[in-house]
C-alpha cells in the first residue's frame, strides 16, 4: 500500500524533496563525550562534566530535549522547561557518568520516543518532570554510596513522582514542506494541585565560529515578534510562536568567568538565559540579538488540566490557519504508515511495540561531527592539546573524518555509533525507511570511517577496538526486507567488505591456522578474564571469533552468489568464500574447540610454554558457531556450473569440504547443500544445552550465560594466575572490563536474534522431520522454525502485558506497571535481566533492541 509516507521517501530517492534535511539528529548527551575531551589523561567525563553543559560551548555537536536541527547541525531547536523550583533550567537529561554510577553512565530521567515516520514528518516525545526540586545531589550521593552489589537507585525510587506531582509533557513534531516545521507542546498537570511551569523552545546556532577566525557568525534577532535565523549556508528561516512570551537572547560561547575563572570573550554567554529565568539576573541581551534565543511562556496549569505552546519554524512569520489541520494530517498519514507496514493479526499490544520500537530508532539518528586529525592537533584559536594526546585515545585513525547522520545505539548513554550494533539498527530501520539503512551501511564503509588497512572503527571511545563482522550479513538482510533488486547497493557493500575481510584474516589469525582470536568482541564480561587483555602470555583462540568469521565466509558467499545472477565474475570470489569457510569450520573442531564430552564449544588458551588450556564457560560464545550456516539450492548450482563443478571436486577430495557440507538429500528440499560448522549430531547436542531452562533457556529469551555457573561456578587456574566466571542474571558485579560491562547472564537482543535467524535457515534445509525437545526435558517436539517462533516469542514477551496486566520490562516499579499514564510507555532497553526480564542498562531505544520491530514484522515474509 503506498501511503503519503511512502510518497515522500520517494521524492527523497528521486531528488525532489530534501524532506530529511530537518530531523532529530541532536543528541540527548553532548557532554562527557571523547569528542568533547581535551584532557592529558582522556577522562571524558571529568573534563566536560554535566555542570558544566549549560555555561560551556561544545566544540563538535550539541545537545537537548525533545531537539531536532538540519542534518549538517547548523541551526538547532529544543526544548526547556522550569518548574520554579530547579536550581538550574532543564535543557538536557541528567544522569549519572560511568565513574558516579555504581553500575556505570546512567540516564536518572524519564522520556520517551513515542512516534516518528521515516522522514520525519511526524514526531511525537514524551517526558516526565518533577514539581518538586530535581534531586541531582541526591542521584549522585546515594549512587556512590552504593556498590555493585546493589541496585542502581534510580529517579523514581526518591519518590518525587508520588500523588502525581509531575507535569506530562508532551512534544508533537510535523513538517508541512521540508522547510516548514510545526510544533505543538502539550504540558499536562498530572498533580493534585494548580502549579506553574515555564516553557522554553530554544532556537540556536552550533558554535562554528570560536574555533576558526574565517567562519562567519550567524544570527538570531528579534522581528515582531519573532525570532529570524540567518546563516550562510542555510535559507533564512523564522520561528514564531503561540501567545506573548518574553523573548530573550544571549550567545551560544562559554561563560569562561564561571568554568575556567577568565574573563568572558562575550557579555551575554550560553547560560545567560538559565540565570535570567533562575536567578532574575541581567544575563540575556536587551538589544534583541544572539546566537541563542527562547521564548519564555509561564504557564498556570489547574491540577489535571493541559495547556499548549505551539511553534512554526518556516520561511516566513506566523502560526498560519493550516496550523491545526497539518498537525492532524501528518498524525493520521502516520497511523496510515503503520496501519500498512503491520501484519494482519497483530495484536494491539504487539502493534504499539513495533510503533515505538520503530520511533526510537528514527529518533536515535544523530548528526556525528568528528575530525580525529583536527582534535588532536587542535584548533587556531585554542590553546593546543596536551602532547599526551597524540599518542593516546584514537591517534592512529587520524583518517576519521566524520560530519554525518548515523543511527547511534541510543541518544543519552551512547551518543556515537558502534560499529556491529549499526547493522542491526539497519535490518529494524529497512522496514521502513530501505534507502536510509542501505546507505548506513555503506556509510561505515567509506574510506572517512574505514582505516586503510580495512578495520572498521568500532566506536569514539576506542576506534581500534574489534566488534563482529556483521555488515555483510546485515547487507543480505536490508537485501532481503527491501524487496528491490539494488545490484548496485550489493555491489558497493561487497567490494568494501572485502577489504574488510582481509584485514580480519591478516590480523586476527596470529597462527594461520582459520582459528580467530579478536578479543572482547563486544561480548566483553562473557569469560573468567578479559579476553582483550590476558593475565598470561600466549593467545586465546576463539570459538565466537571463529564463528564469526566462518559466518562472515558464508555471507560473502550469499552476496557473491547473488551478484552473479548479473556478473558472472563474481562467480569466482563465490567459490573463494565457499573454500575459505570449509577450512575455517573445519579448523574449528581440528583445533580442538569442540568439546567431545560436554557438547559444546570453548575458547582455548595456549600459553607460551606450550599449555593448551580450554576454557569451559558455558556461554552464547559455544553456542555461536550454530549461527554459521547457509544453504545453497539447486537453481543456484545449475546457473553457476564451474561454481558448483569446484565446489563438488572440493567436498570430494577435501576432507574439510566433506565435513562441513551436507551431501545427503533433504526430504525436504532436494538436491539442496547446506554449508555448515554443525552437523546432524552436534547440532542437536548444541541445542539440547540452548533449550534447557536451567542453562540458556529463559523465559524471555537466551541468557548470555548458563544459569548452570549458579552453582556451578567456572575456576580458572593458568600461570599461577586464578580468575573465576558466575551466573549473574543482572547488573554486573564486577568491572571486568570497564565500569559498566554486563554481558554474563542477561539476555540481549543482537545474539538471540543471530541465533534465531539460524534456525529458520536449518529448518529450511531439514523441514518438518527435524525435530528437538523444547524446553529440553519437557517431552514437547518442535521443529526448528517453531522453536525460532518460540524463542521470538519469549523476548516479544519482554514489552507484551501478561495476563494480569503487568509487562516484565518494567520489573518490579509499581509506577510503570499500575499507572494508565505510564504503563504503555515502553523502554527498549541494551539487556534484559536473565531471570526475571526487567530491562537493564540503557533505556532508550538502544538500537539492536528495536529489532522486537523486526520479530512482529517479519510474520509477512515467512
Amino acid at each position: 500500500m503506498a501511503t503519503a509516507e511512502h510518497e515522500r521517501l520517494q521524492e527523497i530517492r528521486h531528488g525532489r524533496a530534501p524532506w530529511r534535511r530537518f530531523g532529530p539528529y541532536l543528541a540527548e548527551r553532548a557532554w562527557g563525550t571523547v569528542r568533547e575531551d581535551y584532557s592529558p589523561d582522556g577522562d571524558a567525563w571529568d573534563y566536560f562534566p554535566h555542570d558544566h553543559a549549560r555555561s560551556r560551548a561544545y566544540r563538535w555537536n550539541e545537545d537537548g530535549l525533545a531537539g531536532i536541527c538540519d542534518d549538517r547541525q547548523e541551526l538547532c531547536f529544543a526544548l526547556a522547561f522550569w518548574n520554579g523550583r530547579d536550581p538550574i533550567l532543564k535543557e538536557r537529561i541528567f544522569g549519572l557518568t560511568g565513574p558516579q554510577g555504581n553500575h556505570g553512565e546512567d540516564a536518572k530521567e524519564y522520556w520517551w520516543y513515542l512516534d516518528s515516520t521515516p522522514t520525519h514528518s511526524f514526531m511525537r516525545w514524551r517526558y516526565m518532570y518533577p514539581q518538586a526540586e530535581f534531586p541531582y545531589e541526591r542521584l549522585v550521593e546515594e549512587n556512590a554510596r552504593r556498590t555493585r552489589l546493589d541496585p542502581e537507585f534510580e529517579l523514581v525510587d526518591t519518590g518525587i513522582f508520588d500523588d502525581g506531582r509531575y507535569w506530562e509533557i508532551t512534544a508533537d513534531y510535523a513538517k508541512a514542506t521540508p522547510d516548514d516545521i510545526l510544533v505543538r507542546i502539550s504540558v499536562r498537570n498530572a498533580g493534585p494541585e494548580d502549579a506553574t511551569i515555564d516553557v522554553l523552545p530554544t532556537l540556536w546556532f552550533r558554535n562554528t565560529w570560536a574555533w576558526d577566525d574565517d567562519s562567519p557568525r550567524p544570527l538570531l534577532r528579534l522581528a515582531d515578534g519573532a525570532v529570524v535565523a540567518e546563516h550562510d549556508e542555510l535559507d533564512t528561516l523564522v520561528l514564531t510562536s503561540s501567545g506573548s512570551p518574553e523573548v530573550l537572547f544571549c550567545e551560544n560561547e562559554t561563560n569562561e568567568q564561571r568554568v575556567f575563572g577568565a574573563e568572558n570573550a562575550v557579555p551575554y554567554p550560553k547560560d545567560g538565559i538559565n540565570d535570567h529565568v533562575v536567578h532574575g539576573a541581567a544575563t540575556v541581551n536587551p538589544a534583541g540579538r544572539g546566537t541563542k534565543a527562547a521564548f519564555r511562556h509561564h504557564l498556570d496549569v489547574p491540577a489535571g488540566e493541559t495547556r499548549t505552546v505551539e511553534l512554526r519554524l518556516a520561511l516566513s512569520r506566523g502560526l498560519g490557519t493550516d496550523f491545526d489541520a497539518v498537525l492532524a494530517e501528518r498524525e493520521r498519514e502516520a497511523d496510515e504508515f503503520y496501519a500498512a507496514l503491520v501484519p494482519d493479526g497483530t495484536s494491539a499490544d504487539e502493534a504499539r511495540v513495533v510503533r515505538q520500537a520503530l520511533a526510537g530508532m528514527l529518533w536515535c539518528k544523530q548528526f556525528f561531527h568528528y575530525d580525529v586529525r583536527r582534535w588532536l592537533a587542535g584548533d587556531p584559536l585554542e590553546p593546543p592539546p596536551p602532547a599526551e594526546r597524540l599518542t593516546g585515545r584514537n591517534h592512529d585513525w587520524t583518517h576519521v573524518s566524520n560530519r554525518d547522520v548515523i543511527s547511534m545505539p541510543d541518544t543519552w548513554e551512547y551518543p556515537w555509533y558502534a560499529a556491529w550494533d549499526l547493522a542491526f539498527h539497519c535490518v529494524a530501520l529497512a522496514h521502513v525507511d530501505p534507502e536510509f539503512a542501505k546507505e548506513q551501511l555503506i556509510l561505515l564503509c567509506r574510506e572517512w570511517f574505514m582505516h586503510p588497512n580495512g578495520q572498521l572503527p568500532a566506536y569514539e571511545w576506542a576506534f581500534g577496538d574489534v566488534n563482529p563482522p556483521v555488515h555483510a550479513w546485515a547487507a543480505l538482510r536490508v537485501h532481503e526486507i527491501a524487496g528491490d533488486d539494488d545490484v548496485a547497493f550489493l555491489e558497493r557493500i561487497f567490494h568494501k567488505l572485502l577489504l574488510n575481510f582481509t584485514w580480519w584474516v591478516n590480523r586476527k589469525d596470529a597462527a594461520g591456522n582459520n582459528v580467530f582470536e579478536g578479543g572482547f568482541l563486544g561480548l566483553d564480561n562473557i569469560g573468567a578474564f578479559d579476553r582483550s587483555t590476558l593475565p598470561v602470555s600466549g593467545r586465546l583462540e576463539q570459538s565466537d571469533g571463529t564463528a564469526w568469521m566462518a559466518m562472515y565466509c558464508q555471507n560473502m558467499l550469499e552476496l557473491a552468489l547473488e551478484l552473479a545472477r548479473h556478473d558472472d565474475t563474481y562467480e569466482d570470489l563465490a567459490t573463494k568464500f565457499f573454500e575459505h569457510f570449509a577450512l575455517i569450520a573445519w579448523a574449528l573442531d581440528e583445533q580442538g574447540l569442540w568439546n567431545e564430552e560436554d557438547g559444546f564449544y570453548y575458547d582455548v588458551l595456549h600459553t607460551t610454554d606450550g599449555q593448551v588450556v580450554p576454557l569451559k564457560a558455558r556461554s552464547v560464545v559455544g553456542l555461536l558457531p550454530l549461527a554459521a550456516t547457509t544453504t545453497v539450492g539447486p537453481e543456484t548450482m545449475e546457473r553457476l556450473p564451474e561454481f558448483m563443478q569446484r565446489a563438488l571436486w572440493f567436498t570430494t577430495n577435501r576432507p574439510e569440504g566433506r565435513a562441513v557440507v551436507q551431501h545427503t538429500a533433504s526430504p525436504a528440499h532436494p538436491g539442496w547443500r547446506m554449508l555448515s560448522i554443525l552437523d546432524e549430531a552436534r547440532l542437536r547436542r548444541l541445542l539440547e544445552v540452548m533449550l534447557d531452562e536451567s542453562e540458556f533457556l529463559s523465559p524471555h529469551g537466551l541468557r548470555g550465560l548458563s544459569r548452570r555457573h549458579l552453582a556451578e561456578p567456572l575456576h580458572v587456574d593458568v600461570d599461577g594466575v586464578s580468575a573465576t566466571l558466575d551466573y549473574e542474571p543482572g547488573e554486573s558485579t564486577t568491572g571486568l572490563f570497564g565500569g559498566n560491562s554486563n554481558w554474563r547472564g542477561p539476555v540481549w537482543f543482537p545474539i538471540n536474534y543471530i541465533l534465531i535467524e539460524a534456525l529458520r535457515v536449518y529448518h529450511r534445509y531439514f523441514g518438518e522431520r527435524f525435530q528437538v525437545e523444547c524446553p529440553t526435558g519437557s517431552g514437547r517436539q518442535l521443529d526448528l522454525a517453531q522453536v525460532a517462533d518460540e524463542l521470538s516469542g519469549r523476548l516479544l514477551a519482554l514489552f507484551l502485558e501478561r495476563p494480569d496486566g503487568t509487562r516484565p520490562v518494567f520489573g518490579g516499579y509499581e509506577l510503570f506497571q499500575t499507572d494508565p499514564a505510564w504503563h504503555d510507555l515502553i523502554p527498549f532497553h541494551e539487556y534484559f535481566h536473565g531471570d526475571t526480564g526487567a530491562g537493564l542498562g540503557a533505556s532508550h531505544q538502544t538500537g539492536w533492541t528495536g529489532l522486537a520491530a523486526d520479530l512482529v514484522l517479519r510474520r509477512k515474509r515467512l
